[in-house]
């Protein structure tokens, strides 16, 4: 794939706060706090009804978890935009990063001018056992998943295979754990806000309150090879584990020759990828590396003309922290076997020389499978805008950024490149 026929610009990005809002908000609700956020983010103003030729929209499974399957509509409807065309767009966990992409190739191939991509999703209306169920269907459902292969228990044999190969222990997964923790903590859209070691101190505090001796923790690796952070699949913990989240995001997309009329100081998206893998995870050669995103990262650094070394900043698919340590040596930031040394050394910290997941990643900020993607891009907006809110805003000038965003197993990845 060669360059996009035309720049492509993000002028405007927002998202709703992530976490368990059912019932008070459902997807209508949470799709028109990331527009009115989108809306407030764009400098010189936007009237979607009119300039907006066109929605697409990432859900995974509103099908499965709320019993809505025809979303795009009523979403183009809340925005404004009917009649124009809106379309759904399904790729597990990858959704509306998918979405993204197919907007940033309608406006670079000249079809479209202005469009808006988002992503919603609300998982908490089922009980967790039907979410897992639900999540289930992206996976293989013939094959792996009545043999009791769960998401937890897909990336725990990725963690295993992972530590046998490259020597990863746990502590490399808690100190994931432990930076994106710090990260969210800031985000005052994330889901959880609150650090590894305030967790540790919450958890104390309600044992002396009960009059009991308190656990002998004398540092985050204590309480994190605890009982408190119990196997989920082993050698996974509760804490490797991303949340059950409601939300939405939300991203205006436009042409060189328009984005002008919304800001001067457009964000341009000049890489895109996508990559494809086996469904079944037992069905590769590899289980240590995805196929599907070392090529959606090969095609979205082709057509921008940079390589990993260029990337200053990056938001990649942590759904496990196991997840998060794949993805760097699939991006091609750390040869294989290298992340997890890196993290434990503080380079993927925000002040470190390659700031990873700076909103909390899908960790903490949380982890609406429809509406992940975006919210990817909408961090890296705010972060290249120097808007950041709290403390989580990197100290130097960022001119390059990627995401990274994956759907299933692997089967799907798409990666974005951005520059100033």
């Amino acid at each position: 794939m060669g360059k996009l026929a035309r720049k492509v610009a993000m002028v405007g990005a927002g998202m709703s706060k992530f976490g368990a809002h059912f019932p008070i908000k459902q997807n209508r609700d949470l799709w028109q706090d990331a527009l009115i956020s989108t809306i407030n983010s764009v400098d010189n103003g936007v009237d979607l009804s009119k300039d907006v030729e066109e929605l697409y929209l990432g859900n995974f499974s509103a099908d499965l978890f709320n019993h809505e399957a025809h979303l795009a509509p009523l979403m183009a409807q809340l925005a404004g935009i009917l009649p124009k065309p809106a379309a759904r767009i399904e790729a597990a966990c990858s959704s509306s990063g998918i979405a993204l992409r197919y907007g940033v190739l309608a406006v670079a191939s000249g079809i479209h001018d202005v469009v808006l991509v988002g992503g919603v999703e609300t998982m908490t209306e089922v009980p967790t056992v039907d979410v897992t169920d639900s999540l289930a269907a992206a996976a293989d459902t013939r094959l792996e998943y009545p043999a009791g292969a769960t998401f937890p228990g897909l990336y725990a044999t990725v963690a295993t295979a992972h530590m046998h190969k490259h020597g990863t222990t746990d502590q490399h997964l808690f100190d994931v754990a432990i930076k994106n923790y710090e990260n969210g903590a800031e985000n005052p859209f994330a889901q959880v806000q609150n650090t590894i070691e305030q967790v540790m101190a919450a958890k104390i505090a309600k044992v002396k309150d009960q009059g009991k001796e308190p656990p002998a923790w004398n540092s985050p690796y204590d309480f994190l090879r605890s009982s408190s952070n119990p196997f989920i699949a082993n050698p996974l913990r509760l804490f490797d584990c991303s949340l059950v989240t409601d939300g939405a995001a939300c991203i205006l997309l436009a042409s060189e020759e328009v984005a002008k009329k919304y800001t001067d100081t457009p964000i341009w998206i000049t890489g895109t990828g996508q990559g494809s893998d086996t469904l079944s995870l037992h069905d590769r050669d590899s289980f240590t590396s995805f196929r599907s995103a070392r090529y959606a990262a090969e095609t979205a650094f082709k057509m921008s003309g940079l390589k990993p070394k260029d990337i200053q900043i990056a938001e990649v698919h942590d759904c496990f922290t196991i997840a998060e340590l794949v993805a760097l040596e699939d991006i091609g930031f750390y040869r294989p076997g290298e992340a997890g040394p890196a993290v434990s050394a503080g380079e993927t910290k925000r002040d470190g020389k390659l700031p990873i997941n700076t909103s909390g990643g899908l960790k903490t900020k949380g982890h609406p499978v429809g509406a992940t993607g975006t919210a990817q891009a909408v961090e890296v907006f705010k972060q290249m805008r120097g808007i950041a809110e709290r403390n989580r805003q990197v100290k130097f000038d960022v001119e390059r950024a990627l995401t990274h965003n994956v759907g299933g197993s692997g089967a799907t990845a798409v990666v974005h490149v951005y520059e100033k």
